[in-house]
């Protein structure tokens, strides 16, 4: 069994588990490790012995492994030698005996896999000499199949098959090679993500129906009576937050769609939304966290429809801007309108025809809604930091073949929404001391050097400042008056640490707020349910519930930022297949692009007609951000590598 929070067990095991806390999965994986002697009983609780680490194995290309180790401050990863990693293979969560010596580093030996790094492999089926081989898409490495020669024979070139990584069996047979509607069965199974749910997971959902009843809710604010609004992106199906604002007493009210309500602890549903933790996102559709009959209807804020809410009414000091109030409530809303970003922007910047299509009440209150969340938005700079992404968004077609592609930038619509929504997660984490956070630390000094040191080749000369706000700011500056502002703002981004989750307050560098959390999408991030759960326990009283919903959430925070990591990864692999077949039509061809890292093997971006590609250049001598002429050389749709030379350089 594949257990997608080993890594939660692990650290549980270390701190001591109570036999009461145990899940059903995993109680014959203890029976096993118990029966070992790797943990041992205690009175009512389970520890793993001191002579063990927990952690997830690394092997270097000469066969040594290298163990990080999970909730211990072991400084240096354990060294494994290759003859005592046993069958264990990159990637594995593992247990490891340590192994003491006089002379020499702390060495350990792997006794037991607790979880496979990865549940299955995806191979394509290949002949080579005459034999069928099944090749791992990623390595290229041969992959053991339970099947015969004859079998394996009989499937059409270039098949793709999904492989237990314990057994050997074939789980899936996902297509072939060649068909571009296979690309998101191949970035799925990589990551071990499903896109359907259990039977029992749409039951539970299907069981909430389909409307709301308010009569059935007297304790909740009914707020029908006021003119909320979504505004979201054009192609959106789930409408997670609704806006309102009370001009005259300068009240923001951000309604977020109330999903615990309907997703109860320990529940099929939650248990597999824990085990998503978040919505992917494809160009072409949306792999949910929660079933659609819940994300796309009665949890969906949708216009002229009751809906349960949980949010914020915030009353501002119309001079400092600061909060005066922050109510947290449970309410009802109806929704009057939905609306896009596009159409809002267009209604924003003058144009009379949005105007006039805008409905009478809300037309009353956006545009002075918008006039506040620019003030909001300029007051929060003089502190936090204003990158440009250039985010690439795609275009299919009907065969999922790339169509376009388009740079995705920040307009009014996007501002207006967002400075609402920082709002309410500021509200809502201020309500808390101890439980899930949303925390960006600033970044070393040494990436700061490293950073330095990159820009100076482009010409931008920044000396330290031990203030890192304002030496980013004088690096913008100068990126801005050379016209590179995106590229550069890409480099500082990737020079900070990864923004997660955590416990305890550690603040926001990023944003430039000592405290934040992530309230207002639970449809599509687990975290904000958990956020939920947390505040109507502390505004019910209910101390032992809140107590209880805190006592494993330092290795839920630490689960949830891996899954969202994953979720990233699962939607750039997609994207980067989907450019390799571009290439893969286009060999012998050349494109436009731009260095944008340098190293042994030097990327370039695609910056022609389509915008975007990673292309692995043939050529080490290059400069950052160089303008240069591609020629498509290779490109490999199964790992979705494309490779190419230079042919021409530009002034």
């Amino acid at each position: 069994m594949f257990l997608r929070n080993a890594k939660s067990l692990l650290l549980s095991l270390i701190q001591g588990l109570e036999t009461d806390k145990i899940d059903e999965i995993h109680v014959t994986l203890l029976d096993e490790m118990a029966r070992k002697n790797i943990i041992k009983q205690h009175k009512n609780s389970y520890k793993l012995n001191p002579d063990y680490r927990a952690g997830k194995l690394d092997i270097a290309l000469n066969g040594t492994g290298y163990l990080e180790t999970f909730g211990h401050e072991d400084k240096k990863d354990l060294i494994i030698e290759p003859k005592d990693l046993g069958s264990a293979a990159k990637g594995d969560i593992v247990i490891a005996k340590r192994l003491f010596s006089k002379n020499s580093r702390v060495k350990a030996k792997i006794v037991f896999i607790v979880q496979k790094g990865f549940s299955s492999y995806v191979g394509v089926c290949k002949t080579i000499n005459g034999m069928a081989v099944v090749q791992n898409i990623k390595t290229t490495a041969a992959i053991t199949v339970a099947a015969s020669q004859k079998s394996l024979r009989q499937l059409p070139p270039d098949t793709l098959l999904k492989i237990d990584s314990t057994t050997g069996s074939i789980k899936e047979v996902l297509g072939v090679l060649s068909d571009a509607a296979v690309d998101e069965k191949i970035s799925l199974s990589l990551y071990n993500k499903d896109e359907l749910f259990s039977i029992q997971v749409e039951n539970e959902a299907k069981s909430h129906g389909n409307s709301v009843d308010k009569t059935f809710y007297q304790n909740r604010l009914d707020l029908t009576h006021l003119p909320f609004c979504t505004i979201d992106p054009n192609d959106a199906k789930d409408f997670d937050d609704a806006i309102y604002f009370d001009e005259r007493n300068y009240a923001v009210y951000v309604a977020i769609a109330d999903v615990s309500e309907y997703v109860y602890p320990f529940g099929y549903i939650d248990k597999e939304a824990k085990n998503r933790g978040f919505s992917i996102y494809f160009p072409h559709k949306s792999i949910p966290m929660l079933p659609r009959i819940l994300s796309e209807n009665i949890c969906s804020l949708k216009p002229n429809e009751d809906r349960l809410v949980f949010g914020f009414k915030i009353v501002l000091d119309k001079t400092t801007l600061e909060p005066k109030s922050e109510e947290l409530f449970e309410g009802i809303i109806h929704s009057k309108k939905r609306y896009t970003y596009e159409f809002v922007d267009k209604f924003i910047s003058g144009d009379l025809k949005a105007q006039d299509s805008i409905d009478k009440e809300i037309l009353s209150w956006l545009l002075p809604l918008f006039e506040l969340t620019s003030k909001l938005k300029a007051k929060r700079l003089t502190h936090a930091f204003n990158f440009h992404s250039n985010e690439i968004r795609m275009n299919l077609d009907k065969e999922q073949n790339i169509i376009s592609t388009t740079v995705e930038e920040e307009t009014p619509s996007h501002t207006l929404i967002e400075d609402c929504m920082l709002l309410a997660n500021k509200a809502a984490a201020k309500r808390i001391r101890y439980g899930i956070f949303r925390t960006h630390e600033p970044p070393s000094f040494e990436k700061i050097e490293k950073l330095l040191n990159d820009l100076s080749l482009i010409g931008i000369k920044a000396k330290f400042n031990p203030d890192i706000p304002a030496l980013i700011r004088t690096i913008q500056a100068q990126s801005n008056e050379i016209g590179l502002s995106a590229e550069v703002d890409k480099i500082i981004i990737k020079s900070q640490k990864q923004a997660c989750y955590t416990p305890d307050n550690r603040g926001h560098f990023g944003l430039g707020f000592d405290i934040y959390s992530h309230f207002t999408s639970p449809i599509r991030r687990y975290s904000d349910l958990i956020l939920h759960r947390l505040l109507k326990a502390q505004i019910k009283n209910e101390e032992k519930l809140s107590k209880f919903q805190l006592e494993n959430i330092a290795n839920e925070c630490e689960s949830l930022s891996e899954l969202e990591r994953e979720a990233d990864k699962v939607a750039w692999d997609f994207m980067d297949r989907k450019f390799a077949r571009y290439a893969a039509q286009n060999i012998g061809k050349c494109f436009i692009c731009k260095v944008t890292e340098l190293g042994k093997t030097p990327i370039a971006a695609l910056d022609d007609k389509l915008k975007g590609a990673r292309i692995f250049l043939t050529d080490d001598n290059v400069w950052l951000f160089e303008k240069i002429s591609v020629q498509i050389i290779q490109s490999d749709i199964a790992s979705a590598k494309i490779t190419g030379k230079i042919v021409k350089r530009f002034d």
